[in-house]
């Protein structure tokens, strides 16, 4: 199993939606919300993923054919 992160950023109609839920269920991975800010018009989580490499790249797939923009995050990136 390896550990990566991702900062995932959100439209207001994609805040309303069980995305991360989803993610976990679907691709059996274990998610893990490191920061997080969403108001009522937008939104940007810092998402940690725990599993299996494949599971990984299919579930970041997903996320991506959902419209959500991802953007890789260095797993030493200090958290403030």
């Amino acid at each position: 199993m390896s550990k990566q992160r991702f900062m995932l950023t959100f439209t207001e109609e994609q805040i309303q939606e069980p995305i991360i839920y989803n993610l976990g269920q679907q691709f059996t991975l274990i998610t893990n919300i490191r920061r997080a800010d969403v108001s009522k018009d937008e939104g940007w989580v810092l998402l940690e993923l725990e599993g299996d490499d494949n599971d990984i790249e299919q579930g970041i797939a997903w996320v991506t054919s959902k419209g959500v923009r991802i953007d890789p995050v260095g797993v030493d990136t200090e958290e403030r």
